[in-house]
């Protein structure tokens, strides 16, 4: 008969913790008409910063859902300096996200070397009809707006840079 004193002990931190929730009132929120703040660097929607788009192709490929379409085309752009070869370049003429297929696991905001992709805090973009959760590159930008600053380094924390005498 020892586990009946672990018994009782149990049942009384379940009952405290029962009578303290009853006295504090409700523990939830009216969502529509009370509004909670999410966390700084929530993940709400993916956003997307187009002049840093590459069109490399890398966050459709990595994407398990297939949710990601891209269709650009290449230019020939002037050299970098006189008497240099033209340099060939993508611009992006597509870039949509389906948000109904998307499973919000932010691979492509990790693998994007170019920092295009970023999350917003924003959770409110639900619609009536399921087609219109398919964003496109100018939808997609205007999230940007609502992409928090990045924090500022803790002091000391910057790479410091050992000068190397030439010789």
């Amino acid at each position: 008969m020892p586990q009946v004193p672990g018994l009782i002990k149990g049942l009384g931190v379940t009952f405290g913790e029962m009578v303290k929730t009853l006295t504090s009132g409700p523990q939830t929120t009216l969502y529509p008409h009370e509004k909670e703040l999410p966390a700084p660097r929530a993940r709400g929607v993916i956003s997307l910063k187009e002049e840093n788009c590459t069109a490399c192709m890398l966050c459709a490929r990595e994407c398990p859902d297939w949710c990601i379409f891209i269709e650009a085309h290449k230019y020939l752009a002037p050299p970098r300096r006189e008497g240099g070869k033209p340099r060939q370049k993508n611009a992006l003429d597509r870039f949509d996200i389906d948000f109904a297929l998307c499973m919000y696991c932010g691979i492509c905001v990790e693998v994007c070397p170019f920092e295009a992709l970023f999350w917003s805090p924003e959770y409110e973009y639900s619609e009536v009809r399921i087609a219109d959760l398919l964003h496109d590159k100018t939808r997609l930008g205007q999230w940007m707006q609502t992409v928090p600053d990045f924090p500022a380094y803790e002091a000391g924390s910057e790479a410091k840079v050992k000068k190397v005498p030439r010789d």
